[in-house]
C-alpha cells in the first residue's frame, strides 16, 4: 500500500467493542488482521499505532475485556472490504452489540478545490458488530433513539417524547420479527429428538430490550 501522504484518503476508525471474557490477544490480532495488514504491518502490535501520535490507536484492555479503536490509516476505497472482513470476525468475539464509526477524509482536497466550488470526497460510515442480530439491532435502536430525542428536545420536553420512542421500538420489533421469521423458514424440519441445543436449530435469539 502506498504511504499515507500519497493515499487519497485519511481513514479514521473509532469505536469501543465489549468482548467476551474468554477472548485472548491472539484472537483479537487475527480478527483485526484486515486492518493492520492493510497498514503494511506484520502484527497487531506493529500496526496498532495511528498515523497521528496523539491518537491511542488500537488497544485491547484485558482487564476490561474491551477493544478500543481510535486509529487512522492512509488508504483508498478498497479499505471498505477490510472493514467488512473485520466486522465479520469481531461478531464472533463480541460480548454485546457495538457501533464503529469510520470517517474517510479526502486527503487531496485543498483550499484551491474549495475556492473552485469542488466537493470533497469525505464520507462517513457507521458499522455495527455483535454476537447476535438482536444485539446489533439493540445498538442501532439505542443510537436512533438518542439522535431523535436530541433533535426533538429542541422543541419538546423529554417527558413528551415517550410516544415517539414507542414508535421507534415498534419499527425495530417488526424488523426483529421479520428476521426471526426468515430464519425460521430457513430451518430444516425438526425431527424426533431435535431441540434448541442441537446443531441446525436456528433462530434470532432473544428479543432486544425495549422492543415490545
Amino acid at each position: 500500500m502506498s504511504s499515507s501522504y500519497e493515499a487519497p484518503f485519511e481513514i479514521h476508525v473509532h469505536g469501543d467493542v465489549p468482548l467476551r471474557a474468554d477472548v485472548q490477544y491472539e484472537q483479537i490480532q487475527d480478527a483485526l488482521k484486515p486492518l493492520w495488514k492493510y497498514a503494511g504491518a506484520r502484527s497487531l502490535a506493529d500496526g496498532a499505532g495511528s498515523v497521528y501520535e496523539e491518537e491511542p490507536g488500537i488497544q485491547f484492555h484485558t482487564e476490561k475485556h474491551l477493544l478500543q479503536m481510535c486509529w487512522t490509516v492512509g488508504g483508498d476505497e478498497d479499505f471498505r472490504q477490510s472493514l467488512d472482513d473485520m466486522c465479520m470476525s469481531l461478531n464472533e468475539l463480541a460480548e454485546q452489540g457495538a457501533a464503529i464509526e469510520v470517517t474517510f477524509y479526502d486527503a487531496q482536497y485543498d483550499e484551491e478545490d474549495e475556492d473552485a466550488g469542488r466537493d470533497s470526497r469525505d464520507d462517513f460510515v457507521m458499522l455495527f458488530v455483535g454476537p447476535t442480530p438482536a444485539a446489533i439491532m439493540q445498538v442501532q435502536r439505542d443510537l436512533l433513539v438518542q439522535d431523535v430525542v436530541h433533535l426533538m428536545e429542541r422543541h419538546f420536553d423529554g417527558a413528551e417524547l415517550g410516544g415517539v420512542v414507542g414508535e421507534i421500538d415498534k419499527l425495530f420489533s417488526q424488523r426483529f420479527d421479520d428476521l426471526v421469521s426468515s430464519l425460521e423458514l430457513g430451518k430444516p424440519p425438526r425431527g424426533p429428538g431435535s431441540g434448541p441445543g442441537n446443531p441446525g436449530h436456528g433462530g434470532g435469539g432473544r428479543r432486544p430490550r425495549h422492543l415490545h
